[in-house]
């Protein structure tokens, strides 16, 4: 597939079928995702590949999220959201929070190494490897979608963050950025409207 038939196909999905990923390709997207430049030129990368069904329930315990439409609804309502493409997509993706990610084809913890204290960074320098890290993730779903495979992020809260770090061992000088779930679309896991953006309207000539 076309680099930009890959960018534009790309899509999150939360509902996958119930089909294995071959080793290979899984490796291929990996690999792609360590093409990607880095702060340190060292890709000070790792990915933790959870396949265990246990191991994955006991990962996605802490997660914390209302199990339905009406409950996410109530969520978005109290953050003050209205536009309605916006809205939409929240309250179709809260409920599936955890299960999206026990479903996935594979589930992938990337681990970069942090040069600094992420929550505290005392520059925007100090981000630097925090950054670079999600130019690999957005490769990965990038190659992943020219395999006709799909998938989802979702960044974890404080006391998630702590609970992976324990269960998968994380060593102390790396991060975890995200839970990235990748998959084949179930049959029925549609596309939902995003809210509409022009390029043109996006560029600025020589100052804002």
């Amino acid at each position: 597939m076309e680099v930009y038939q890959a960018i534009a196909g790309r899509r999150t999905i939360r509902d996958f079928a119930q089909k294995e990923i071959p080793a290979g390709i899984i490796q291929k997207i990996l690999s792609a995702g360590l093409q990607a430049p880095s702060n340190d030129h060292l890709r000070q990368w790792e990915y933790i590949l959870v396949q265990d069904r246990a191991q994955r329930e006991l990962l996605v315990g802490k997660i914390r999220h209302p199990k339905d439409r009406k409950g996410a609804a109530a969520a978005v309502n109290r953050w003050g959201l209205t536009i309605p493409s916006q809205r939409n997509v929240y309250i179709e993706a809260i409920p599936r929070q955890s299960q999206m990610l026990l479903d996935a084809a594979v589930l992938i913890m990337p681990c970069f190494f942090a040069s600094g204290d992420l929550l505290h960074p005392e520059s925007l320098s100090s981000l630097n490897s925090f950054a670079s890290i999600w130019c690999c993730i957005e490769n990965i779903l990038v190659a992943a979608a020219s395999e006709g495979i799909f998938g989802v992020t979702r960044i974890p809260f404080e006391p998630e963050r702590k609970h992976i770090r324990r269960i998968l061992k994380v060593p102390a000088e790396y991060e975890v950025p995200c839970y990235l779930a990748l998959g084949y679309p179930a049959e029925n896991a549609g596309r939902l409207e995003q809210y509409p953006v022009s390029v043109a309207e996006k560029i600025h000539h020589d100052c804002w």
